[in-house]
Formats: C-alpha cells, structure tokens, sequence
C-alpha cells in the first residue's frame, strides 16, 4: 500500500494558518480562499492520520502534532526554496528573488551607492531588503528567512559565514565650542575623561566604539558612554551632538555619505586613523545560495571602489 505524500502547498498552508493564528488572515496570506485553505489543512491532516489544528471561536490553535508538523514543514520548504535557487543559480546566477538584510547603521549610507550598480549588473535579480538589529538579522539568515546580512564585523557566529567588504574608521563629532575641535586631528588619549554618547545597547556600532576605547593605549575606558541619553539612530545622535549634549564617535561611511552636512559640526579625524569596523556580507553556512553570496559580495565591492 502506498504513502500518500503531503504537498509542498498543504504543508504551506499549514504554515501559514501557524503563523497568522486564524483561518481567515492564513488564507489571505497564502492568496488562497478561506474554503481553499481549510480543505487543504483537512487533507493534509489526512495525509498525515493526525489532527493538527484545534479550530475555535477565537482561532486556530495547533495541537502537539500540530506543532511537530509546523517544525518540519518549514524545514520542508525551506529546501524545497533552495532547490529552485541553486538550480536558477547554476542555470543564471543572481536573479530572482533575493533577500538581504542590513543593520541601520549601514542601509542609509551604503545601499545608494550599491543598488544601482546591482542593478545595472544583475537586471533580473529582485532584492528584498529588511533592516534591523544584528542578531536579529542572523536569527533571520540562519532560519533561511532571509538570504544574507550586510553587518559590521567582527562579529562572531558558528552558523554563518562572512566576508569583507570594506573597513570604516571612526571620527569624532563635536559642537564647534568644544574644546576639542580646535585640533586638526586627535589623539584618542585625549577622549580619556570625554564621556561620549553613544547609540543605545543592542547596536553593534556602540559594541565597537566601546570596545576600541577600552583596547586604546591611553585613551577612555569601557564605561566611556552616558548612561542618561542614548540614540536609537544616527540622525539622532547627530542631532544630540548639535544640541550641545555631548561628543560622539561616528563613522566615516556615515559622514562621507553626508550625515553631519549642513549640521555645522566639528568633525576631527585621529592620528593614527582610529579602526572602527570592518562593514561584510554573512550567509548561512551550508546555504544553496553561498555562491551567489560571495558573487553579490565581489559585485558590493566593486561598486564601492568605483
């Protein structure tokens, strides 16, 4: 007697009824009818011999087995997702689909310059973009949510590979009055008693700021940061250092792209030049796609050169 088999569309229902938690809002996400939907979960159940989702008044809940087949559904169709890409990807690398992440601090100041040099180089590649915190975005890559993560580096994770793309260094940011500015460039000794703002935790640019003070000979130490204001953004914390707040580090990606024009700041470099973070692309060891990882990376590099 022969297994019947769920489909690869059943077992995207089912996923998508896990994820939005109601029949109707699933439906709506899968581009399916309420009626199409609910057929397909009563035939995956089945299939499978099992009861997967408790139908309610307030919704649909999975049942034990449920939550089992969800686990494993995802996983299904995640391969399933990267059979079609690595055979695109052998056929016509970099087209279709391709989703990329980038940490905040990067994706207002490096995408303008990128996108259209990808654009014009892979015509038909389709780039979905999320923005969000590091680990976050290593969450996503790592659950084949998303395809790779520009972060800064370095930044340590079994789970994925990485490459680099450039190097950033950091300058200092300061209201015209302040002490400091009159220099034409600064020793990072001279930020020893110079409380800094600085973004607040969860964003790796404040990880490294912290960590190349607290590793400079002679300069401020790990608890260099007030603790009473804290950025969310870049265009707040420059708009904090305009208000006289305070002094910060900022990172020339970020100037150069023209984050303090027009804000009347003094901005100093250091000598020597002060190595912020090195900006990468990462992908999930293993992926079908780490090919066009390190083809999309070569491609970033290059518009960044030009």
């Amino acid at each position: 007697m022969s297994t019947i088999l769920p489909t690869l569309r059943q077992l995207r229902f089912l996923v998508c009824l896990a994820d939005q938690g109601s029949f109707s809002r699933a439906a709506e996400a899968a581009f399916v009818t309420q009626p199409t939907l609910s057929a397909g979960i009563k035939e995956l159940e089945s299939a499978l011999g099992a009861i997967l989702v408790e139908r309610g008044a307030r919704g649909a809940t999975l049942t034990p087995a449920g939550e089992a087949a969800v686990e494993r559904a995802r996983v299904v169709l995640t391969e399933a997702e990267d059979l079609v890409h690595a055979t695109r990807a052998a056929g016509e690398p970099l087209s279709g689909a391709f989703r990329l992440g980038v940490i905040p601090t990067i994706a207002p100041f490096l995408l303008p310059k990128i996108l259209p040099a990808l654009r014009m180089q892979f015509p038909k590649l389709e780039l979905f973009l999320r923005e969000d915190l590091t680990h976050r975005l290593l969450d996503a890559v790592k659950e084949r949510r998303l395809d790779v993560a520009l972060i800064a580096l370095p930044y340590e994770d079994a789970g994925v590979e990485t490459m680099s793309l450039m190097e950033d260094e950091f300058l200092f940011a300061a209201h015209p009055d302040h002490p400091l500015a009159r220099h034409d460039k600064l020793k990072t000794s001279m930020l020893a008693n110079e409380p800094l703002l600085l973004l607040e935790d969860g964003h790796c640019l404040r990880d490294h700021a912290l960590s190349i003070c607290a590793a400079t000979p002679g300069g401020p130490s790990a608890e260099v940061s007030r603790s009473d204001f804290a950025a969310t953004s870049l265009h707040t914390l420059v708009q904090m250092v305009k208000s006289g707040l305070g002094a910060t580090l900022l990172p020339r990606l970020a100037i150069d792209a023209g984050l303090t024009d027009h804000l009347g700041l003094a901005v100093r470099p250091f000598d020597p030049p002060v190595a912020g973070r090195a900006i990468g692309l990462a992908w999930r060891k293993g992926s079908a796609r780490a090919e066009e990882a390190r083809q999309l990376a070569e491609a970033i590099k290059r518009a960044l050169s030009a």
